[in-house]
C-alpha cells in the first residue's frame, strides 16, 4: 500500500505543478498583444494541460480511490474526510475551468485581464494547505 500512496502523492505534485503554472501562463498570455507570443503561450498552454496537468490529475484521483478502497474510507471515516473529498471536488472543478479556459485562448475569446488570471492563480495554493492539513492534522 506504501506503492500507492507513493504514486498518489508523486502524481498530486504533477497535478499541481500544472495548476499553479497553468495560470501563470493566462497571466503572461493575458498581456501578450502580438501574433507570436499568443501563438506560443497557445502551444505551452496545451502541452501543460493536456501533457501535465491532465494525466497528473487523473492519477492523483485513480490513486486516491485505490487508497479509499484499500484502507475502507467511507461515510465513517471523520470530518476530515469529508472536508478532503470537497476540496478534492473543487479542485476537479478548477482543473476542468482551466481547461475551458485554455480552450478561449486557443479560439481567442478570452475576455479577461491578467489581475483576475493573477487572483486566479492562487485558489490551488489555499486548497492544497488545507488538503495537507486535513490529511496530517486531522483536526476533526
Amino acid at each position: 500500500m506504501l506503492w500507492v500512496k507513493a504514486f498518489h502523492i508523486i502524481f498530486m505534485v504533477t497535478w499541481f505543478a500544472g495548476l499553479f503554472y497553468l495560470p501563470r501562463l493566462f497571466v503572461y498570455h493575458a498581456m501578450s498583444d502580438d501574433a507570436i507570443s499568443n501563438e506560443r503561450f497557445k502551444i505551452m498552454e496545451r502541452k501543460l494541460y493536456y501533457g501535465i496537468t491532465m494525466p497528473g490529475g487523473v492519477l492523483t484521483v485513480v490513486f486516491g480511490l485505490w487508497l479509499v478502497w484499500a484502507w475502507e474510507l467511507g461515510l465513517d471515516s471523520g470530518a476530515w474526510f469529508h472536508a478532503k473529498m470537497a476540496l478534492v471536488a473543487m479542485l476537479i472543478v478548477y482543473h476542468f475551468y482551466c481547461g475551458k479556459l485554455v480552450k478561449q485562448f486557443k479560439e481567442d475569446r478570452n475576455t479577461r485581464s491578467h489581475v483576475f488570471y493573477r487572483w486566479f492563480n492562487e485558489i490551488p495554493v489555499f486548497m492544497l494547505i488545507g488538503a495537507i492539513i486535513l490529511v496530517v492534522v486531522r483536526p476533526f
